[in-house]
């Protein structure tokens, strides 16, 4: 079986990968596909180290958009500043030429489940309200955590284009098992000798 949003996601960076292109362009190409495959490109890149100038506006364009969803909103919309950052050819190959290896996990796990759930107005809406939250933990300035709230946007941006509600349950219980962890790691780093002085430094 193969996912609509591994393959849309294929098809999009195949063609970021032929030029650059701003967050607006993407937003357009990607507009009929809903959220979901926005919400994914956006937070794939945290997997990887992060060039300095992207995180920030990455970051950003994911809590916008999960606010929206969360607003019940069905059509994305990012401010202009945002929307003008260039999405990196090279970035946009190195994600290529990784996604075979999401791919074959999502595959295995991911398919139209639990319809009445999946369906449901209230799901696109706590979908949204996850992802923004995991977003807004992907933003803290915390070494270490970025691939972990990825993790957790990743799949329910997976689940709501897949129409997959027992993976959107797993998702949410994804988003508190994250926050504990997230919170776990910065507040150990809290106690460690001279964290708070190289924070605010």
């Amino acid at each position: 079986m193969h996912l609509r949003f591994s393959q849309d996601l294929k098809a999009l960076l195949e063609l970021l990968a032929e030029r650059p292109l701003t967050l607006n362009n993407i937003l357009t190409e990607t507009k009929e596909r809903g959220f979901s495959l926005v919400m994914g490109l956006f937070a794939l890149p945290f997997l990887l180290p992060m060039p300095p100038g992207l995180a920030g506006p990455l970051g950003c364009g994911c809590l916008i958009l999960s606010l929206q969803m969360a607003a019940g909103r069905r059509s994305p919309w990012l401010p202009s500043r945002i929307a003008q950052v260039e999405f990196p050819k090279w970035l946009s190959k190195t994600l290529l030429t990784n996604l075979h290896k999401l791919t074959g996990i999502l595959e295995k796990v991911a398919r139209p489940r639990m319809g009445s759930i999946a369906h449901s107005h209230h799901a696109w809406q706590l979908n949204g309200l996850c992802m923004a939250w995991l977003a807004f933990l992907l933003m803290l300035p915390i070494p270490f955590t970025n691939p972990i709230p990825t993790a957790g946007i990743l799949i329910l941006s997976v689940a709501t284009l897949e129409a997959d509600g027992l993976l959107m349950c797993v998702g949410y219980g994804l988003t508190l098992a994250i926050t504990l962890a997230v919170f776990g790691i910065a507040y150990g780093l809290w106690l460690a000798p001279g964290f708070v002085q190289s924070l605010f430094g």
